[in-house]
């Protein structure tokens, strides 16, 4: 796209007295055709004037060149790339296996809404029955403690734009040794951080594959990252604790009644970097809930 800049000098008068000069100015330009009238008008705003009786510019030249971000003239944002780590939900999706998948159903159709609004409005209205633990979800200290914090109690700036520490783990675990130790995060500082574990498991997700050997994290890695102060533990796998273990949950059990909430069933974190990018998984504030459906993203800088 190009982009252009107005040269020239100017004499500006003030309406309740006084005047301001100015020689060899340069001014980014919206679009190469403005009248001197508007790129006058520019000038004033990008200078921050008040009370301006009159300006007159000399020797204007409009030249192709690349903004150097004048007030008043609007620049094209460099914009964050935004991650998606959450599974998407449909009718029928089997995220735990054994735990019932949502039903979609409508409450009012579009047809049938037709009759109560103004001719053109039309509105679809459904309703979705599902558990908690559908999709990448995340519990709070409540779904696993009775006097734990609910969905509704929870601190949004513990979920919100949370420093992220992947740790990338598709080869440090196996079919011989699931489980992730404290020794295999311990690399790095994670206080004040969402520790993301991308284990690779995820892309078993819908499959009888899933729940079977899968990688968790074990009960002295999530004392460990307790202690080493983490705010959340996400990881991309079927449990963060062994599923198949008979009913032990030591990993949920140590962080959730530290108050470090746990995301699972999260996807893509091969996409993200070891550091630098900012995580957010913010369920609805439900009373005396302690499991809901999070949308998982991370922002890139």
């Amino acid at each position: 796209m190009t982009e252009y800049r107005a040269h020239f000098g100017f004499d500006i008068a003030f309406a309740n007295g006084g005047s301001l000069a100015g020689e060899g100015f340069r001014l980014d330009l919206p679009a190469p055709d403005l009248s001197e009238a508007a790129i006058g008008a520019l000038l004033v705003r990008h200078l921050g004037l008040a009370l301006v009786g009159s300006v007159h510019l000399r020797d204007l030249e409009i030249v192709e060149e690349t903004h150097r971000g004048s007030r008043g003239v609007e620049t094209a944002p460099v914009a964050a790339r935004v991650v998606d780590l959450s599974h998407r939900i449909r009718a029928g999706l089997v995220t735990y296996p054994g735990l019932p998948a949502p039903t979609i159903a409508p409450h009012l159709t579009r047809e049938d809404s037709r009759a109560r609004y103004a001719a053109g409005t039309e509105f679809a209205m459904d309703i979705i029955t599902m558990i908690g633990n559908t999709g990448t979800y995340l519990d709070a200290p409540f779904h696993r403690y009775a006097d734990g914090a609910d969905l509704a109690r929870l601190d949004l700036a513990t979920l919100v734009d949370l420093p992220a520490e992947v740790f990338h783990l598709h080869d440090a675990w196996g079919a011989d040794a699931r489980g992730i130790r404290a020794a295999t995060l311990a690399d790095r500082g994670v206080r004040g951080a969402a520790v993301l574990l991308d284990t690779g498991w995820s892309r078993h997700f819908g499959t009888p594959e899933y729940g079977r050997g899968a990688p968790f994290l074990t009960g002295e890695a999530a004392e460990y990252l307790v202690e080493a102060g983490a705010v959340l533990v996400g990881i991309d796998s079927v449990n963060i604790d062994d599923a198949e273990s008979g009913g032990e949950r030591p990993a949920h059990s140590v962080l959730l009644r530290a108050g470090v909430h746990v995301v699972e069933h999260l996807t893509n974190l091969a996409a993200l970097p070891a550091r630098g990018a900012r995580f957010t998984a913010a369920p609805p504030a439900v009373e005396d809930f302690g499991t809901f459906t999070v949308r998982a993203f991370a922002r890139l800088p």
